[in-house]
């Protein structure tokens, strides 16, 4: 066996590669953000939100024949149709611009 400058023996070097060893603890939960803080609440700390998946499930998989991106109602419609608008405006923008710029110079 080769060992690399006094390593420990989860990491030692073999002719098959590096051994590692299983943590012998879970590592910390990175995205579960508690709202309080666990000292003010006891034991139990209390998370951000509920679970809607099912819920949106239950609406996205619903066959009536709206595009999935307005299948939620009123301000899915308003925001497609602003966004919609806002691009077509800029792309008319941009194109007056590059008409604008493309004309030649007036001599002075």
């Amino acid at each position: 066996k080769v060992y690399l400058f006094n390593v420990k023996d989860s990491c030692r070097v073999q002719s098959s590669g590096l051994k590692g060893t299983v943590p012998s603890q879970a590592p910390p939960i990175i995205f579960a953000v508690p709202t309080k803080v666990v000292s003010e609440t006891g034991s139990v700390a209390h998370y951000m939100g509920i679970n809607k998946v099912p819920e949106l499930q239950m609406i996205f998989q619903k066959t009536d024949g709206a595009p999935v991106h307005l299948k939620r109602g009123v301000m899915d419609k308003m925001l497609y149709r602003t966004m919609m608008g806002l691009t077509i405006g800029g792309t008319l923008y941009c194109l007056m611009a590059l008409y604008i710029v493309a004309q030649p110079r007036k001599p002075q």
